[in-house]
């Protein structure tokens, strides 16, 4: 592969971080090279994602993320129109539900107080209220819950990365498939990025939005990232009865559910597990820890028949669970936009403009996200987020 002249920026992978990326450097009149691996996106994390979003986070700046990512999204064809043609992102809005048994009353009701002082729309709901909320739902063993209601729902979140590669491209990006194996150092400064194929590009920055091989890309240029990637199964499965006004719920064994369509996805994050590349479906896992918890919560689960599965990646983040972002302190030309442990396609706007930003401006303009700095790693400063899904 031959590249020609040296790009303001090259953006190391081109998943919904590297393109949301790209195409705000595009917009601030930056010369763009995104290098993607995997130019069929079949096994990529934005490919796989069950692309939904929230509020209901406990750190302000993930709240401030999702605030920005949900106007983003409502406005997304203008935002992301090529020749007056915008995305159809199906974005639905039913909220999240946040099931917790006495045990977790405290931590939801902490959660809830930061919430509401960062003007987030969520309602606590005891048994009584969300039986006669929702009728199809068994509150046995649930003390308290936590229901979103604005701003809370699910999109079509390839279709939000394959947008965000198409405006990138009408604003002059460029995407190259290649592997990048090297990061040459020019002093403290990253001066070129070296391909497999033999390919060396020269650059002025680098970012790096590699996903799940993050901490190798980091390692290139010696900084140890803590990010891994780790197996995330999704079900699908069909139910006989309509169940009304269905948000995404998380239950208080930590399985989730949602509606898509006339049938319905589910998950569990098992607690523990290691770093895994492969993309095998554990299919015993919906038979022994998911369809029991459905059915135990949603009567009318009984009777659920599956209708397939698949299996993507979380860039999760080992050290706090949140996204390490902008430049390092050793390497003042490269920036990071990793570890969203689950939450890179609805952060993907937001982390977007702020790293085009730190690129292009050398601060944050639009949202301060000086919080998720990379450097907290390095300095020993945990920014925990406790509602991982």
């Amino acid at each position: 592969m031959s590249v020609a002249g040296r790009p303001d920026a090259v953006v190391i992978g081109g998943g919904v971080i590297g393109s949301a990326v790209a195409m705000h450097l595009a917009l601030g009149g930056a010369s763009v090279l995104v290098v993607e691996r995997d130019p069929s996106y079949a096994a990529a994390s934005s490919s796989l994602s069950a692309s939904s979003i929230r509020q209901q986070f406990s750190q302000p700046v993930n709240i401030a993320l999702s605030q920005y990512g949900i106007g983003f999204l409502r406005d997304a064809s203008a935002h992301l129109s090529v020749d007056g043609d915008g995305p159809a992102l199906s974005l639905r809005e039913p909220g999240y539900l946040y099931l917790a048994s006495l045990s977790g009353v405290d931590v939801l009701r902490e959660n809830h107080g930061v919430q509401r002082a960062a003007g987030v729309q969520v309602a606590l709901l005891g048994p009584d209220a969300l039986r006669a909320r929702f009728p199809w739902l068994s509150t046995d063993g649930v003390a308290l819950g936590s229901l979103g209601l604005d701003g809370e729902g699910w999109f079509d979140g390839p279709a939000l990365a394959a947008a965000f590669r198409r405006k990138a491209r009408s604003l002059g990006a460029v995407w190259v498939h290649g592997e990048v194996v090297g990061l040459e150092r020019d002093g403290a400064r990253v001066s070129a990025v070296r391909l497999r194929d033999g390919a060396r590009v020269a650059c002025g920055a680098v970012v790096n939005a590699a996903g799940p091989h993050a901490r190798a890309v980091g390692a290139m240029a010696g900084v140890a990232l803590p990010v891994e990637a780790r197996r995330r199964c999704v079900f699908v499965f069909t139910c006989p009865d309509v169940l009304p006004g269905c948000p995404l719920v998380i239950d208080t064994s930590g399985v989730w559910w949602r509606p898509e369509g006339d049938r319905f996805l589910a998950g569990w994050s098992p607690p523990g597990d290691a770093e895994e590349f492969g993309l095998e479906v554990d299919h015993a896992l919906f038979g022994e820890v998911i369809w029991p918890a459905l059915a135990r919560r949603v009567p009318a689960f009984e009777r659920v028949r599956g209708a397939g599965a698949w299996a993507g990646h979380y860039e999760f983040n080992t050290f706090d669970q949140n996204a390490l972002l902008g430049v390092h302190p050793g390497v003042p030309n490269l920036y990071f936009a990793n570890g969203f442990s689950g939450h890179g396609m609805q952060q993907a706007p937001g982390v977007g403009r702020g790293i085009a930003e730190l690129v292009l401006h050398g601060a944050y303009r639009t949202l301060d996200l000086s919080p998720l700095s990379v450097a907290r790693v390095a300095a020993g400063r945990p920014l925990l987020e406790r509602n991982v899904i």
